[in-house]
């Protein structure tokens, strides 16, 4: 196979958007578009990427990282001047160098493969990659002669009315023969009515030198839509969501409504899972086989083994082991282990907590900066204050223990196993195996005193 490269255009503001955000790093699925973009663009096998980048050059390094270099148009003056940029990188290398928009992150894998495919069967030297569209406006038209052959492409703003009709558009995606691609940008102009340097000039001129011209067209006209404002942006969420949700159902996994459910780009959800109505799923969360993820739960970032049932509840960074149940209403907070067979109930806080096997929080309580061992009992209302407004500090529970209702556990603390915490106690000591600590104020009835008041 000959040399792949890949030039990625990332350096539009995107005005329309109205954000402080640049473009490309709008998220899709939890991911920005630029993010999908290269994505696809290495599982291609390109020997080199180059990014050309410009407004927000910094933020879309910070993304890409390694995987790219980067040339940077210092003025917008154009996709031509934008690809241009790549010269120092690309100009002299043989192979086929694939030209693909920033904001264009529906496009897949497998129509980048069958353009490059398509190209080298063509033996082209330019391949666009265009598609049908009911309603072309806003897209640039291909224009072929009676014979099918490509022979410009007119933007919209520079099309005549007959040409406005044609339905089939530009993707902005292409590939070239590479050293073709870069004689040719030293030939183009600006004489259109943006006064900018097209990238689709090349078509016209590599023609007029007796060059192939090929267009292969998607068949899904979906792939091809650009984001350049927050309607496309929405639009490209909801496609991007309807694909995640089926290539999981494909998989095994159950939706009870799929227009509801919201999971991210990269999630992956174990077979006779199931994943009722309102669920958010995102970042880089692993979820295991035969789970409930209950209506309206929140997933970020964690891992739900296998077996776990989650009731409506907020998981954060953390991980519920086989078995354990969740909810409803709890919040799981950053580094929060919850044990197999563990329970965490109604209305239960966790935050840089380890929950034992089999040790059950039931509710209306929160555990902070604490490891809980094995088959604990936490009664209702249990705060572990772990804050003392300016340090935190740590409770370690041992297996075995009972913490009666109401229960103040003031850290540091350390409780061994088989004690007894007396409930409505406040615990600010060290507390030993076996042993029952009463930290409360004594009972006192007055006597007659309650008949004295009116009721």
């Amino acid at each position: 196979m000959e040399n792949r490269y890949a030039i990625i255009l990332a350096a539009g503001k995107g005005t329309r958007m109205k954000s402080k955000l640049y473009k490309v790093l709008h998220p899709v699925a939890g991911k920005p578009m630029v993010e999908h973009i290269i994505e696809r663009v290495i599982e291609t096998s390109p020997k080199e990427i180059v990014t050309i980048v410009g407004h927000g050059a910094e933020k879309v390094k910070a993304q890409l990282g390694e995987r790219s270099q980067y040339a940077l148009q210092a003025e917008q003056l154009g996709t031509g001047h934008a690809v241009l940029q790549a010269a120092e990188f690309l100009k002299d290398k043989k192979g086929t160098t694939l030209v693909i928009s920033g904001d264009t992150p529906l496009l897949t894998t497998q129509t980048l493969d069958n353009l490059f495919d398509y190209h080298q069967g063509k033996k082209a030297s330019a391949t666009i990659l265009t598609a049908h569209a009911e309603d072309p406006t806003g897209y640039g038209r291909i224009l072929r002669d009676h014979v099918g052959i490509v022979e410009k492409i007119v933007e919209q703003k520079d099309a005549t009315l007959e040409e406005a009709r044609v339905q089939e558009i530009n993707t902005g995606t292409y590939c070239f023969d590479n050293q073709a691609l870069f004689e040719a940008l030293a030939k183009i102009g600006t004489d259109n009515v943006q006064g900018e340097y097209y990238l689709t000039d090349i078509v016209e001129i590599l023609k007029g030198e007796d060059k192939t011209v090929a267009a292969y067209q998607t068949e899904d006209f979906e792939e091809s839509l650009g984001v350049n404002d927050r309607i496309a942006l929405a639009k490209a969420n909801q496609i991007m969501r309807e694909r995640i949700n089926k290539m999981h159902m494909v998989n095994g996994v159950s939706f009870i409504d799929p227009a509801s459910t919201y999971i991210d780009a990269g999630i992956e959800i174990g077979s006779d899972t199931i994943i009722e109505p309102g669920v958010q799923i995102q970042g880089k969360t692993v979820i295991g086989a035969d789970c409930v993820i209950g209506a309206h739960s929140k997933i970020v970032d964690s891992t739900i083994e296998d077996n776990v049932e989650i009731k409506s509840s907020v998981v954060e960074e953390s991980i519920v082991r086989k078995n354990a149940d969740v909810g409803p209403y709890a919040h799981l907070r950053p580094q929060s282990d919850i044990g197999e067979h563990a329970h965490i109930g109604n209305f239960v806080e966790t935050k840089k907590a380890t929950i034992g096997e089999q040790t059950k929080v039931g509710h209306l309580t929160y555990v902070g900066d604490a490891t809980l061992g094995q088959d604990i009992n936490v009664g209702c209302g249990v705060v572990f204050v772990n804050y003392d407004g300016k340090n935190k500090h740590h409770t370690t529970v041992g297996d075995h223990v009972f913490i009666g209702s109401g229960s103040n556990l003031v850290a540091p603390l350390n409780i061994e196993d088989h004690s007894v915490m007396a409930a409505g106690s406040t615990i600010t000591e060290d507390v030993k195996r076996g042993d029952m600590a009463i930290a409360r104020a004594r009972q006192v009835n007055k006597e007659g005193y309650a008949s004295h008041i009116p009721f």
